[in-house]
């Protein structure tokens, strides 16, 4: 299985085959507007600018799991993302994550990889916390654990790397190398 067995939900409600995106390097990112986080459009939106001519895609899914911080419908969140970030990759409709109701393809990329901690500093012992009182077992599960959590995938469809909402400082070494 790899990311280009999935199926996702447009914006406009039809279905998007990540197949579509066959021999691309994709980030995927569960994302919300008005998390702490949501200034990682600035630099994602970079990312996309500088490789996206190289076979590079952002593909953005909006999730209001986490405190309640996506709340708007998906045209409201689409216009406010470009309207604030002027990004320009893909965003597809609101999902899920976690739980029963998880997009498929979210419940394979969190199967798939290990949460790998929230790194040192303020923040990570912020998000340490907050992580806990949602999953006291959270350092032990490949569970999404906040907005903006992002995967890398190859050129054939494989997830190379996860990375935590508090680490974007190794992305884009990550990005070049697979391109």
């Amino acid at each position: 299985m790899n990311a280009y067995d999935f199926t996702v939900q447009a914006r406009d409600g039809s279905e998007v085959s990540l197949s579509e995106y066959q021999g691309k390097v994709l980030l995927i990112v569960n994302t919300a507007t008005g998390c702490g986080f949501t200034p990682q459009y600035d630099e994602l939106q970079d990312l996309y600018e500088e490789f996206g001519a190289q076979g590079f895609e952002i593909l953005d899914f909006p999730c209001n799991q986490f405190g309640s911080q996506a709340p708007g419908d998906d045209e409201e969140i689409h216009s406010f993302c470009t309207g604030r970030y002027g990004i320009t990759f893909p965003q597809f409709a609101k999902i899920e994550v976690l739980g029963e109701n998880a997009s498929p393809l979210f419940r394979w990329l969190s199967e798939s990889t290990n949460f790998g901690g929230f790194g040192k500093g303020p923040m990570a012992l912020m998000m340490n916390g907050v992580a806990k009182k949602m999953d006291k077992d959270f350092k032990n599960n490949g569970n999404v654990k906040w907005n903006f959590t992002k995967f890398l995938i190859d050129r054939e469809g494989n997830i190379v790397a996860r990375f935590e909402p508090t680490d974007m400082k190794k992305l884009k070494d990550a990005i070049k190398e697979c391109l």
